[in-house]
């Protein structure tokens, strides 16, 4: 739209409170709110931010919803924004961003750590530190058995696996514990998870006790871990928050801006003790000239990029969902007073501490929100290591196929170091045994996506292709083609040389961001193989004449040997050995291969 159309449609909107969206086809670019609709959306005609000027140009329409009052139109801005995920706004990420202990719903219920819990289960968190969590999920595995596989596998079992060897399942699939005893081990799980330490501390104690006096020392090292683990798990009480014998619940956050990421943590007390931490991630996709422009009457400003209006995004978008504390401290005032104003009409207390235990506490949530440097921040090293802004959201590409057949490609997403499974994609490709010519074709395909905003993900802040010159030449010309100016490199797996695009370089073994570029590419050749296996078992083959072997039995035969030519060498112990497989389907294979 240019600045006519932009203050056509203005003039057509009503001067009452209410909420706007900028659209682009089925896309929702941007959603704001505003007192006068009419007022606000004519301001867009003459737009301060360059990004906010790209953004008015790409949308087709502008779409409006009235409200009665402003705190309605506060809220529905904050609904849309999160369920709609409009590339221009400031974006809280969902918990389950987070990782979470879920129980499923199952008469036999399987203990996991997910970042998506399936529907109907029982889930606990989401917490901070995964690794905490699953040393933690590792000891009650442990102590109480508690199964780890899939429905599928559960239900097909017709012997207990190797994790009831192993000591850590209890192997309810094949009988070898009663149902009761089961759910009573899992009430105990549980119990642990809702706060009651002892549930599972107490088991890990006895058992470290007695290896210890059985001399199995590093058993007993093994298990006291474990448990100094499970006994911090709940908790960081003990800090005060304010006086003992207060029994609010308050909030205390603080929020830290990195290029187009933001950063919220919070810090949650009740009765005096700090009972929970988190850290919460937006996407602040605003961008513009200058970070000390904060007047957010003015939706043109570049607002998006200062801590102020990332606390009024974080506020609304977290608030609107979850029961009110009852005092909230925060570092700075949030740049949109309309927030303000509906917090305490909530009757929550809201307040900018300048001294005393409060400030000390607003202190520790702005030391929590800022990333830390050097080893402990993988992604500012590879940053400051590449000459790039910081790379929070990086996209890993690789290309699987066989001889030229079944050609696919991975494009996986990590997010602060972090696999962010919900915007992995993938693609089949065109059959040919060409790999820069594949790679070419699957990073096109990325950018003219993104170009045409038919991706709903942000665009990344670096790309990674699994391979050496020619892989990343191929990204290279297909950017330079399309026009998508995202920064790309390449990781070549043979000896772990970063190519970039002023020349190939060795980092040290042990450098972190080094560290961050194999997780990447690994993960992108992983999800490509994974669905090269999928499309390729598609093929159809001679397997599909055999009698006796139907496509999942054709599957498990190649996934376990690889090709045809490989079953026709197995012996019939080898082929029998596969599920679906017996004495009369051997001898078929054997004699039709």
């Amino acid at each position: 739209m240019d600045a006519d159309a932009v203050r056509d449609r203005a003039g057509t909107l009503p001067t009452e409170p209410g909420v706007y969206q900028f659209r682009r086809g089925d896309a929702t670019l941007y959603v704001g709110k505003a007192v006068d609709l009419r007022d606000r959306v004519r301001s867009y005609a003459d737009p301060r931010s360059e990004r906010i000027r790209g953004m008015v140009e790409r949308a087709d329409r502008i779409e409006f919803a009235v409200t009665d009052t402003e705190t309605q139109a506060l809220l529905l801005e904050a609904n849309l924004v999160k369920r709609l995920r409009p590339r221009y706004n400031v974006r809280l990420k969902d918990d389950k961003s987070y990782p979470l202990v879920s129980f499923s719903d199952h008469s036999v219920p399987r203990v996991e750590v997910t970042r998506d819990p399936e529907a109907g289960a029982v889930a606990y968190g989401p917490f901070t530190d995964k690794g905490r969590v699953e040393t933690v999920l590792k000891a009650v595995r442990d102590v109480y058995g508690l199964r780890g596989c899939s429905d599928h596998k559960y239900a097909n079992r017709d012997r207990p696996c190797l994790d009831y060897e192993m000591g850590i399942c209890s192997a309810p699939c094949t009988g070898e514990i009663d149902p009761e005893s089961y759910a009573e081990d899992v009430a105990a799980a549980r119990r642990f998870f809702e706060g009651e330490t002892g549930a599972l501390a107490d088991p890990l104690r006895r058992r470290m006790e007695a290896a210890a006096e059985n001399a199995e020392f590093e058993r007993a090292a093994n298990l006291r871990d474990r448990l100094e683990a499970v006994e911090a798990f709940h908790g960081a009480g003990g800090e005060a928050v304010s006086d003992p014998g207060d029994d609010r619940a308050v909030d205390v956050l603080a929020a830290a801006v990195e290029g187009d990421t933001a950063r919220v943590a919070r810090l949650h007390s009740e009765r005096g003790q700090l009972v929970d931490r988190s850290q919460h991630r937006l996407d602040a996709a605003v961008e513009g000239d200058g970070a000390d422009e904060t007047n957010s009457d003015d939706p043109t400003e570049p607002a998006a990029t200062t801590p102020a209006a990332v606390l009024s995004a974080f506020l609304t978008q977290y608030y609107a969902e979850r029961e009110f504390p009852d005092a909230v401290l925060l570092a700075e005032r949030p740049s949109d007073s309309d927030v303000v104003d509906w917090l305490e009409a909530e009757g929550v207390s809201v307040r900018v501490p300048g001294a005393g235990r409060e400030a000390k506490l607003v202190e520790l949530a702005l030391k929590n929100a800022r990333r830390r440097g050097g080893r402990d921040d993988p992604v500012g090293a590879l940053g400051d290591r590449l000459g790039v802004d910081r790379p929070v959201r990086i996209e890993g590409f690789d290309v699987s196929h066989a001889r030229g057949t079944a050609v696919v490609g991975s494009d996986v997403c990590f997010v602060d170091g972090s696999a962010e499974t919900a915007d992995y994609r993938r693609k089949k490709l065109t059959e040919r045994n060409d790999d820069y010519a594949n790679m070419r074709e699957l990073v096109r395909w990325r950018a003219e996506r993104a170009i045409d905003d038919a991706d709903d993900r942000p665009d990344p802040d670096l790309l990674l292709v699994d391979g050496g010159e020619g892989q990343l030449g191929a990204a290279r010309d297909a950017l330079a083609e399309t026009g998508w100016g995202v920064p790309v490199v390449a990781l070549a797996k043979s000896e772990e040389l970063v190519v970039t695009p002023t020349g190939t370089e060795r980092w040290p073994d042990d450098a972190p961001e080094l560290h961050l570029l194999q997780r990447v590419r690994d993960e992108a050749h992983r999800f490509a193989v994974q669905y090269h296996q999928t499309v390729r078992d598609e093929v159809k083959t001679v397997l599909d004449d055999v009698p006796g072997v139907g496509p999942q039995t054709r599957r498990r035969l190649l996934r376990r040997f690889g090709s045809v030519e490989s079953i026709r060498e197995a012996s019939r112990e080898d082929l029998t050995d596969v599920d679906g497989v017996g004495d009369a389907t051997a001898e078929t294979l054997r004699t039709k291969l």
